[in-house]
């Protein structure tokens, strides 16, 4: 598979075609039922979606994270939901930097195959929420294994995964000059680890998102499973920050054009007082307004993802990223809603669903205010506020 960007268009047509083998009819059945989407997630697996930023050496596409960003964007424009995989692609950003080369020999063929999912992020807890440098799990050093003690909570997917990045303290905080000091990723194998120190509750929400808390007990991480050097942690899950913000702005641009199509069709269609309300100054401007904000996040997605492909600094580009395609896609999604009007609340016509699922992100994977705060401090210069 080629990473030349006209090979985009390829991508893309390939992925719609694979989605369209899920009809809408099987995402309200997992939605009501609160299920994984197995299938699904097997279908992109075997095609290499999932794999497609693993180098070609340990059996992926050797993809850039522009590819990465086309595949979702498709899966959303088509109606899925790719929350359910797309931790895979942008846990990447922290494995294929930092991870040692024994670490990626053993785990990312295996990845790359489907014989292991990497699919669960341990970042957030309880009492730190996006304070990342405040977390408590600790992890002590005992011989030739950590010994780690915490909890998380909003881990996705962590039912559904075989392999989880953890971020936890292995120096205190009150013992590091610089608070995002002193903080280290390892890696978990969680079929090995539960029972034996880790405990996992579902969390059910107003979405689909098999989100989870995690309990950890006196759990016990081989030394080898440390990622990069010890208390350089905080650095290393930047990058996976990094991706993360550009691919679910990518998802977030892929529902805003999903909401786009739905709210044109249906303005063509429906008809009130005997003529299209589409004809309607009322209903098109809505419309209109909601497709220039997308086109140009669209712009930002892509301007940060060439950044990050570059390997070059794109903080601010990935917030913005992801803030801006965030607010496209919900005002999207509300102007769907209205278009529709009553119809819109119904399970059948899927906006109520695609609602509910692209709502998430004006809260998550960083909240809207908080982009803000670094765009004011670390862009602006403004004094910090936080």
């Amino acid at each position: 598979m080629s990473v030349r960007e006209h090979d985009l268009g390829e991508i893309r047509d390939a992925v719609a075609k694979l989605c369209s083998a899920f009809p809408m009819d099987y995402w309200r059945e997992t939605d009501r039922e609160r299920r994984y989407p197995t299938e699904f997630v097997r279908a992109l697996t075997e095609a290499g979606w999932l794999s497609c930023l693993i180098p070609e050496e340990y059996g992926g596409a050797g993809l850039k994270l522009a590819a990465a960003a086309a595949i979702l964007e498709e899966i959303q424009k088509s109606g899925a939901n790719g929350a359910a995989c797309h931790a895979q692609m942008y846990t990447m950003g922290t494995v294929l930097r930092h991870c040692s080369e024994a670490q990626k020999r053993k785990y990312l063929p295996k990845i790359a195959k489907g014989e292991l999912r990497l699919q669960a992020f341990g970042v957030t807890e309880p009492s730190a929420g996006t304070d990342t440098s405040s977390i408590r799990t600790a992890a002590v050093r005992k011989g030739d294994r950590y010994v780690v003690n915490g909890q998380k909570v909003w881990t996705s997917r962590a039912e559904h995964s075989d392999i989880m990045l953890l971020l936890a303290r292995t120096t205190p905080r009150e013992a590091v000059q610089k608070k995002t000091e002193g903080l280290s990723v390892f890696i978990v194998e969680m079929k090995a680890a539960l029972g034996r120190g880790l405990t996992i509750r579902p969390i059910r929400t107003m979405i689909n998102h098999a989100t989870t808390e995690i309990f950890i007990d006196k759990l016990e991480v081989p030394a080898e499973n440390l990622v990069g050097e010890e208390g350089k942690g905080f650095r290393y899950i930047l990058d996976g920050m990094n991706a993360e913000r550009i691919l679910i702005g990518a998802e977030c641009i892929g529902d805003a054009r999903w909401f786009l199509a739905r709210a044109t069709a249906y303005a063509n269609e429906r008809k009130v007082f005997g003529r299209p309300i589409g004809q309607n100054q009322g209903v098109q401007f809505p419309i209109a307004r909601a497709y220039m904000a997308t086109e140009a996040a669209a712009l930002m997605v892509e301007r940060a993802a060439a950044l990050y492909d570059q390997g070059l600094p794109c903080g601010p580009e990935s917030n913005m990223a992801k803030q801006l395609a965030a607010e496209a896609s919900w005002q999207a999604g509300d102007m769907c809603l209205q278009t529709h009007g009553g119809f819109g609340f119904a399970e059948e016509y899927d906006v109520e669903r695609k609602f509910r699922e692209t709502r998430l992100y004006q809260v998550a994977p960083i909240s809207t205010n908080l982009v803000l705060c670094y765009l004011a401090e670390h862009v602006l210069g403004l004094p910090r506020s936080y």
